[in-house]
């Protein structure tokens, strides 16, 4: 089997560098890439790469993630997060290669209290959520083989993360505001990549297996319950934290304004994905704390 990684260089593309490694031939790229195009905003260099390389399985791990910026730039974010994966939709069902490709709780309004499913109405807010949906739609028009798996609050020991933010943070600051009213589940890259390989090996076996899932971690939290684990973790672990518990402060969304808004509501509920691939999926505290263990180790 033959796989070809876009977005090598990502939190989850790093981490699906060692996942995919064992189930055939792995050929990754980021968008730096030299001598074959890994670059999203070229539809027409990435073309010829799916041609190329002649994958079996096309794995889509770049996205445009800058969620502010996506409302000064929506024709990029629409280039990289719907015209590209429109473009490995169409390449994939002419190869009848599986395309694997990562969606986001965004596309759905965030209102409300229970976990989205699969089935429920989208309804993005903002840019970001839009072209991520019209992505998802460009593949299932294509009539290609796919698994679309969408998550939320992605965190990996590599690259930038809310984790690393928080624990600068509070070796820097005697004070800390955070968010408290929006809800979901901190989801480790490291998990989607595992969970990314074991869903391949079944799915290339079993196309009714085909269509979208919610991959998140289990449990839910608060941006201020996950900094106060966060920074109650390293004050265990012997870091020199400035910021006291107490003056760690939940704030509402209102008193942070941002470009772009958050949804309220990330809950996604993974069931439908547990019964398809027999899958137990861990508490989010358990991922952050394995990451948070190797941090400190190498401090």
């Amino acid at each position: 089997m033959k796989i070809l990684l876009f977005g090598k260089g990502g939190q989850v593309g790093w981490e699906l560098q060692r996942s995919l490694a064992p189930l055939g031939e792995l050929v990754c790229l980021g968008s730096d890439s030299l001598d074959l195009c890994g670059n999203l905003a070229d539809l027409h260099g990435m073309t010829q790469t799916i041609r190329t390389v002649a994958p079996n399985v096309i794995v889509n791990a770049a996205a445009y993630t800058a969620v502010d910026k996506a409302e000064s730039e929506p024709e990029q974010a629409a280039l990289v997060n719907a015209g590209a994966p429109a473009v490995m939709a169409e390449e994939a069902r002419r190869l009848d290669a599986l395309l694997v490709h990562y969606s986001t709780d965004y596309v759905f309004a965030g209102d409300g209290v229970q976990a989205w499913r699969e089935s429920d109405p989208t309804g993005p807010l903002g840019v970001y959520g839009k072209t991520k949906l019209d992505g998802e739609l460009a593949i299932s028009r294509a009539a290609c083989r796919h698994l679309i798996f969408r998550t939320s609050w992605v965190y990996g020991l590599h690259g930038g993360n809310f984790v690393k933010t928080m624990l600068r943070l509070a070796l820097e600051r005697d004070k800390l505001s955070v968010i408290n009213d929006q809800i979901g589940a901190p989801t480790g890259a490291e998990l989607l990549a595992d969970v990314t390989a074991h869903a391949i090996r079944i799915a290339r076996q079993r196309p009714e297996l085909d269509g979208a899932y919610h991959l998140a971690a289990a449990g839910e939290t608060s941006w201020y319950g996950y900094a106060a684990y966060i920074i109650e973790t390293a004050r265990q672990a012997g870091l020199p934290v400035k910021v006291a518990a107490e003056s760690i402060l939940p704030i509402a969304s209102s008193e942070y304004p941002t470009p772009a808004v958050r949804p309220k509501n990330s809950r996604l509920d993974t069931r439908k994905l547990q019964i398809a691939f027999d899958l137990h999926l861990p508490h989010w505290q358990t991922g952050v704390g394995r990451m948070l263990a190797e941090m400190f180790e190498n401090r």
